[in-house]
C-alpha cells in the first residue's frame, strides 16, 4: 500500500509516521469540511444535541454568567439534572464549566425547600408541583442564576427549560411556567411481539425478551427526551392489549422500565384487557358487577403496586372494534370504567377510558355514535377516571372538526388524544408538521358556556373546574436510529409534549425552537424550513382530502388513497360511505336535513357549519352534500375547486422540495439526502393522490379536468389493481 511522512510537531522533538494515502484524504477532507465529516446526524440526539452556540456574542454573554454551577438537591432526580448539565453545557459553549468553585457568577439548582433557596419559596408557592422558575438573585453573595421548583422533577423540568432557552439564543431571563395540565402522556401501540400498530418508525423500542435483564441505554434517553418537553406518562402497551402483560413475568419487566424513568419523573401506565379475569383469572365472566370480578382485579392491581409503587394506572379499550368491554354484559362504559377505578383509587391510580366506540350494527353516522354513548353518562364516572376522546369525531383524519364530546360533558374530567403516529397521513414517508393540527383542534370554540369556551379550556379543567387533566398522544416512536422514520417528524413528538405543558405556544415558535435545537441555528435556514413546516398540514389536505373529504383512503393498511372502497363487513368501513359522491354531487350531509350530526354541537357551532352558504369550505364536503356546480367563494365550481385543490398539493411538496434544496450544505448532508428522498416519495405519491382520486371522481361529476390540472398517465383500473400486503403499521390479526 502506498504511505506517505507526515512529521508531527512535539515540543522541540520531531517524530515521523507513515500513513496510508486513504488516511491522507481523510485528513484533507477534515480540514476542508471540518468536523461535520465525521460527525454525520443519525438523528439519534434528537432535539437535545446541544450544538455549539454559534453567535459568540450570544455564547460569550452565557459564559460570562455561568462560570461555575451546582445542583444543591440530592438523589436519582437530581443526578439526573447533574447529568444533563455536564453534557450540555461544555457541547453549547465549547468550553468545560466547573460545578461549584470559586466563581463570582454561578448556576444554582434546587428545591425550595432547601436552605439557600429558601428566600425563593414564595416564587414557587403559586406554582403547580411540577412548575418551576429561572431567576436572578443573590446566593451567598454571589450573582447567581436560581432554578427552583417545589419538587425534583419540578427542577428537572427548569434545567431542560435553561438549557432550550440556550440552545435557542434566549437572554437568560426571569421565567415562571406550570403545566397547564397534570397527564401528560403518550400512547405506544407496541405489541409484546415488538410489533408496532401504526407504527412507522420499525419495531417497538421495548425488547420485553431480553428485559428485565438487559436495560437498553435508549431507556434512559426516551426518559430524558420526554422530560425535556414536560411529559410525565407513558402507556407501554397496545390499546388493543393483550393480558399477558398483567402477568408476573410481565409485571417484572415493565418494573425495570419503571424504575429507569421514574428520576425523569415518568410513570408508567399498561392497557387492561376487560377480559382479562377470563383470560388470566379463569374466572367465567368478566362482568364489571360480579363481586369476584371486582375482587379479581383488585387483588391484581395490589399485585401491580408491589412491582411498581408508582404506577399510574390504565388505558381501556372497550366494545370497540372487537374488544371486549363491560356491554358484552349489558352494563355500562361508566360501570366497567369505575369497576377499576374503584380498585386504583387507594393507590393514587387512575383510569383513562377511551370514547372511540361505535355500534356494531352502524344504525347511524359513526361521527355521532361516541357521543350517543357517552354524553347521557356524563357525571356518572368516578373522579380518577378520564375519558379519552379522540381530537375529531371519526378517526384522526388529516382534518376533522372537533369532537362534539368536548363542551357536552361538563362533569367528567376528558383527555384529547391526538394522534402523533401518521396513519393516515402519509406514514413516516410524508412531511406532516401536526402542531397546526394540534392548535386547530385546541383553539376550536366549543360555545359550551358561549363564546369564549375553546377546547384547550375544557381539556386544562378551566372551564368545568376539574383538577384532573391531560393530554394523551398516539406516540410515532419506534426503534429506528432516528426514532420516528422521518428525519423531521421528531418535530411531531416535540411539539405535542410542548403544547401538552402548554397549549397557548404557536405552531411558529416551536417549530423555530426545534429546528435551532435539531437542525440549525442560522435565522435563514430556521426561517426556510418553519415555512415548510407551516405549510405541510394544508399541502396533505390538498392532496388527500380537501374540502372536507375524509377516511378515503387504502383499506386496512390505510396507505394512498382508495375512494372506490365498498362492499366490506361494515359499510363504515368503506369509502364510499363517507365521500357519497354520485351525479349529483359528493359529501356527507350532516346537517339538520341529513344526519343531523351538527345536532350533537352547541347552536352557534351548528349555526356557522348548517348554512351551505356559510359553512367554511375546508369543512364543506364533512357536513353537506354539494352539487358538482355548486359555485364556491373563488367562482370556481365544486368540481374545479376539487381538481384545483388537488394539483396545489401536488406543486406545494414540489415548492417544499425546492425550498429544502436551499437548505443544502447547511444542515446535516446525511439529513438532507435522507429528507430529499422523502420528499421524492411525497410527491410521486403526491400525484398518485391526485391522479387516482380524480378519476375516480370524474365517473360521477362526468366533467373534464380544468386548465392547469395535469392528466393523469395511468387508468382507474390501474389504480385500482394496487395492493400492499406488506404496508408497515397493519393492525395484527389477532
Amino acid at each position: 500500500m502506498s504511505t506517505i511522512a507526515i512529521d508531527f510537531a512535539n515540543g522541540t522533538n520531531r517524530r515521523r509516521s507513515a500513513l496510508p494515502v486513504a488516511a491522507r484524504v481523510l485528513i484533507l477532507l477534515v480540514c476542508l469540511t471540518g468536523p461535520r465529516l465525521l460527525q454525520a446526524d443519525d438523528g439519534y440526539d434528537l432535539w437535545l444535541k446541544y450544538t455549539r452556540i454559534a453567535d459568540r456574542a450570544v455564547a460569550a454573554s452565557y459564559r460570562r454568567q455561568l462560570q461555575g454551577w451546582t445542583v444543591l438537591s440530592t438523589g436519582a432526580t437530581a443526578d439526573a439534572a447533574r447529568r444533563e448539565l455536564r453534557r450540555a453545557l461544555p457541547g453549547l459553549l465549547g468550553e468545560t464549566i466547573p460545578e461549584a468553585g470559586a466563581v463570582n457568577r454561578q448556576l444554582v439548582v434546587g428545591t425550595s425547600q432547601l436552605p439557600l433557596l429558601a428566600p425563593l419559596h414564595g416564587k414557587v408557592a403559586g406554582l403547580a408541583p411540577e412548575g418551576f422558575i429561572i431567576t436572578h438573585t443573590r446566593i451567598q453573595g454571589k450573582e447567581s442564576i436560581a432554578i427552583v421548583s417545589a419538587t425534583e422533577t419540578g427542577m428537572l423540568y427548569g434545567v431542560f427549560h435553561f438549557l432550550r432557552m440556550m440552545q435557542t439564543g434566549q437572554p437568560l431571563g426571569e421565567v415562571s411556567s406550570s403545566p397547564k395540565t397534570k397527564v401528560r402522556i403518550l400512547n405506544h401501540w407496541d405489541n409484546l411481539d415488538r410489533t408496532v400498530e401504526r407504527g412507522y418508525a420499525g419495531f417497538s423500542l421495548w425488547d420485553w425478551h431480553q428485559l428485565p435483564g438487559y436495560i437498553d441505554p435508549r431507556y434512559t434517553d426516551y426518559a430524558r427526551a420526554n422530560a425535556s418537553i414536560g411529559i410525565n406518562g407513558t402507556v407501554l402497551t397496545n390499546v388493543n392489549a393483550n393480558a399477558l402483560v398483567l402477568t408476573p413475568m410481565y409485571l417484572e419487566k415493565v418494573k425495570a422500565l419503571a424504575d429507569v424513568f421514574r428520576p425523569y419523573g415518568i410513570k408508567v401506565y399498561l392497557t387492561a384487557r376487560f377480559s382479562a379475569p377470563i383470560e388470566l383469572g379463569k374466572l367465567p365472566t368478566a362482568d364489571p358487577l360480579d363481586k369476584a370480578v371486582r375482587a379479581w382485579w383488585q387483588d391484581k392491581i395490589r399485585e401491580i403496586y408491589t412491582y411498581i409503587p408508582d404506577f399510574g394506572g390504565f388505558t381501556v379499550k372497550a366494545n370497540s372494534e372487537g374488544q371486549p368491554g363491560p356491554q358484552n354484559y349489558g352494563r355500562t362504559h361508566a360501570d366497567g370504567a369505575n369497576m377499576l377505578a374503584e380498585a386504583l383509587q387507594p393507590h393514587n391510580g387512575i383510569v383513562m377510558w377511551r370514547a372511540f366506540v361505535y355500534d356494531h350494527q352502524v344504525p347511524e353516522d359513526r361521527t355521532r355514535q361516541a357521543y350517543n354513548e357517552f354524553k347521557p353518562l356524563d357525571g356518572k364516572f368516578l373522579p380518577n377516571v378520564m375519558v379519552q376522546v379522540k381530537n375529531g369525531p371519526l378517526d384522526f383524519q388529516p382534518r376533522e372538526p372537533f369532537h362534539p364530546l368536548f363542551g357536552a360533558m361538563p362533569s367528567t374530567a376528558l383527555l384529547p388524544e391526538f394522534q402523533l403516529t401518521q396513519e393516515y397521513l402519509g406514514f413516516a414517508s410524508h412531511l406532516f408538521y401536526q402542531a397546526p393540527l394540534f392548535k386547530e383542534c385546541l383553539d376550536a370554540d366549543t360555545y359550551a358556556r358561549g363564546k369564549g369556551s375553546p377546547v384547550s379550556n375544557v381539556i386544562d379543567g378551566t372551564l368545568d373546574h376539574h383538577t384532573l387533566t391531560g393530554m394523551a398522544g398516539v406516540a410515532n416512536i419506534g426503534n429506528d436510529r432516528n426514532w420516528c422514520g422521518h428525519p423531521l417528524a421528531q418535530a411531531n413528538w416535540y411539539a405535542f409534549g410542548r403544547l401538552a405543558w402548554n397549549h397557548q405556544l404557536s405552531p411558529a415558535s416551536l417549530a423555530d425552537e426545534w429546528i435551532r435545537m435539531t437542525l440549525h441555528q442560522d435565522a435563514a435556514v430556521v426561517q426556510t424550513i418553519r415555512a415548510m413546516l407551516l405549510a405541510t398540514r394544508e399541502t396533505t389536505v390538498r392532496y388527500m382530502t380537501p374540502l372536507g373529504l375524509h377516511h378515503i383512503m387504502g383499506w386496512n393498511h390505510h396507505y394512498g388513497p382508495a375512494p372506490w372502497i365498498k362492499d366490506k363487513e361494515r359499510a363504515d368501513w368503506t369509502s364510499v360511505y363517507y365521500h357519497r359522491a354520485d351525479e349529483q354531487g359528493i359529501g356527507f350531509d350532516r346537517s339538520a336535513r341529513g344526519s343531523n350530526a351538527l345536532g350533537q354541537y352547541h347552536p352557534p357551532v351548528q349555526a356557522l357549519y348548517n348554512d351551505l352558504q356559510q359553512c367554511p369550505e375546508p369543512y364543506l364536503l364533512w357536513f353537506h352534500h354539494v352539487l358538482w356546480d355548486h359555485t364556491l367563494r373563488s367562482g370556481r365550481t365544486l368540481w374545479d375547486e376539487l381538481c384545483y385543490s388537488y394539483q396545489q398539493g401536488v406543486d406545494s411538496v414540489a415548492w417544499m422540495q425546492a425550498q429544502w434544496k436551499t437548505v443544502h450544505r447547511k444542515v446535516d448532508d446525511a439529513v438532507h439526502a435522507h429528507v430529499t428522498s422523502l420528499l421524492a416519495i411525497q410527491y410521486n405519491e403526491a400525484a398518485w393522490w391526485r391522479d387516482a382520486c380524480l378519476l375516480y371522481f370524474q365517473q360521477f361529476s362526468k366533467r373534464p379536468l380544468p386548465a392547469g390540472v395535469t392528466k393523469p398517465t395511468r387508468t382507474l383500473e390501474y389504480y385500482q389493481s394496487l395492493e400492499f400486503p406488506f404496508a408497515p403499521g397493519i393492525r395484527p390479526k389477532w
